[in-house]
């Protein structure tokens, strides 16, 4: 059950999808590093202001339905709760050499069902970065990542390992 799942600790954690635990993959040295390196990246901002970046948090995208991002960033002042049950502002998945498409889409139809208005994917060893609404995966073209609003521009070159 939820409840069940939400009192367990997995190590790493585990996403929680209809009474099923599902693994997540485990980052290896690119996933971990980008993962890191966009937290300080938006940590070290103060423009915009009033996000925060908060990695691997715990969301109810739904009655039986639990994952948990690689990366969110967050309006403040931060609910109080422990497993957020309304959307951040950005949720950002970091991509390892394990990770299906497939899969992969499952998790991110999740976030869009629960209502977060921007979601990007990011391969740090293919140095590429989309951004993912309704209509589809769009590539960050000039290695930018965007949020649908204009409130953030990062580029992959700040947040990822030399090719």
């Amino acid at each position: 059950s939820v409840d069940e799942y939400l009192r367990t600790s997995y190590h790493p954690d585990c996403d929680f999808v209809e009474g099923e635990v599902l693994e997540r993959t485990v980052g290896k040295r690119r996933h971990g590093y980008a993962q890191m390196h966009i937290g300080i990246w938006f940590g070290r901002r103060t423009d915009p202001p009033h996000l925060v970046p908060i990695s691997e948090l715990r969301m109810r995208v739904g009655p039986g339905r639990i994952r948990i991002p690689d990366v969110v960033l967050c309006e403040t002042p931060l609910s109080d709760e422990e497993v957020f049950t309304t959307p951040p502002y950005l949720c950002i998945e970091v991509m390892s050499p394990d990770d299906t498409l497939a899969a992969m889409q499952d998790r991110l139809d999740d976030y869009l069902q629960f209502g977060v208005p921007n979601i990007w994917v990011i391969d740090p060893y293919k140095h590429r970065g989309w951004s993912i609404t309704t209509a589809g995966w769009a590539t960050a073209a000039d290695a930018v990542m965007r949020t649908a609003d204009g409130r953030i521009a990062m580029p992959l070159a700040d947040v990822l390992l030399p090719a």
